[in-house]
């Protein structure tokens, strides 16, 4: 089997095809500090490309609730459990992938959910770790009762265990940005992605007894539109761009620097504060994100890898001082501010501003929302207002 680099584990790994990346990757960045699972996100990807027979319980994206949730259940723990021990030794993976970790005879190590186990995607949903006593409030970070939303499509991975296992080669990653398809003309419904992908994001059509996937949106990207499950949410959790991809050596590429940067480089290569899925699993997935900080770490470690205690100090020294982190808040004033994919973006004094590929302003959104204090009483009009304290 053939070793390809991939630079989130640090090493060299196996894997039933040669390293070729595409010309440049996409990927979406998620604050997990702002989802509030009102499942915006989910409606619009489903009434999208979801809505048709055979579709019932296919979710391309979906928001579940950790750590108890999980579409289909319990999809990580089944795949944690076989994987064993998943040591790191700093930023270098020294356990197994699921590549290297595969049975005798297979190509990925992977589990192959029931039909039960889709039809709960909501099973979980607010429930926290640990006891709410009588009494108990929230002090300090992090919290002793805590939960999280995490919201997921498919992470269009560098290295797809659905492309490594399918028999027919009806998987392919598209050169010219890195999304990841099924040619459903070549798809016979064997179900050998769904049960390889660790990560759970290919499915099955009951009705066409093909596999199907999230398509990122691809026609959208084409004519540089953010993808439907950005647009459409609330929270403006979300950004979707371009990922430059690392030197050869798994190093990380040479950045732009001055005014106008790439978002998706800044947040991944430069400040390190966007981090992978279960960089552990192999795949090198190009979905990121922020974690949320208000989490045990050991669970965080776990989730997102050796590096996600240098993200939450960031992202806690952003909150506490903003004004010393200017650049970084700025930017995430810019996450759902538009429905054009941000290439560059700069900071002013007052404002973000994010540019397309051709260098013209798409967006400035101001770094702080203006506010006005009325006073409680009205001379002009003689009226008492009740909206202020």
């Amino acid at each position: 089997m053939p070793e390809v680099l991939n630079w989130q584990i640090g090493r060299k790994m196996s894997y039933p095809y040669e390293e070729s990346r595409p010309r440049r990757q996409f990927a979406m960045v998620m604050d997990l500090n702002k989802c509030i699972a009102c499942q915006t996100c989910t409606v619009s990807c489903k009434t999208t490309w979801t809505r048709g027979r055979g579709q019932e319980y296919i979710f391309w994206n979906n928001v579940e609730t950790k750590p108890y949730g999980g579409y289909p259940l319990a999809w990580d723990v089944r795949i944690l459990e076989r994987l064993g021990p998943q040591r790191w030794e700093g930023g270098r993976y020294a356990g197994q992938t699921v590549f290297e970790a595969a049975p005798p005879g297979e190509t990925v190590l992977g589990w192959f959910p029931s039909a039960p186990h889709w039809m709960h995607p909501n099973l979980g949903e607010d429930e926290p770790r640990g006891r709410v006593k009588r009494g108990t409030y929230l002090s300090g970070l992090p919290h002793a009762v805590w939960m999280f939303y995490l919201p997921r499509i498919c992470n269009h991975c560098t290295y797809p265990a659905c492309l490594a296992a399918c028999p027919r080669k009806a998987i392919y990653k598209r050169p010219e940005d890195g999304v990841v398809l099924v040619d459903q003309s070549r798809c016979r419904g064997y179900r050998e992605c769904i049960r390889a992908c660790p990560y759970k994001k290919t499915h099955f059509n009951l009705t066409t007894r093909v596999a199907e996937k999230c398509i990122g949106c691809y026609p959208a990207l084409e004519q540089n539109l953010q993808n439907m499950c950005v647009t459409a949410c609330i929270g403006r959790i979300r950004l979707a761009g371009y990922l430059t991809p690392p030197r050869k050596d798994g190093s990380p590429p040479e950045i732009e620097e001055g005014d106008m940067q790439n978002p998706i480089d800044y947040l991944v290569w430069k400040r390190r504060l966007a981090l992978p899925l279960y960089p552990q699993f192999g795949l090198e997935p190009n979905v990121y994100y922020l974690p949320p900080v208000h989490v045990p770490l050991p669970y965080l470690r776990q989730m997102f890898g050796p590096k996600v205690e240098e993200a939450v100090d960031t992202y806690r020294r952003m909150m506490k001082e903003p004004e010393k982190e200017r650049e970084l808040a700025g930017l995430l004033c810019l996450f759902g501010s538009t429905y054009r994919v941000i290439h560059r973006f700069r900071v002013s004094a007052t404002h973000a501003h994010g540019y397309d590929e051709e260098g013209r302003e798409i967006v400035r959104v101001p770094q702080r929302e203006p506010s006005y204090v009325r006073p409680f009483y009205d001379p002009e009009r003689g009226v008492y207002r009740h909206n202020v304290p």
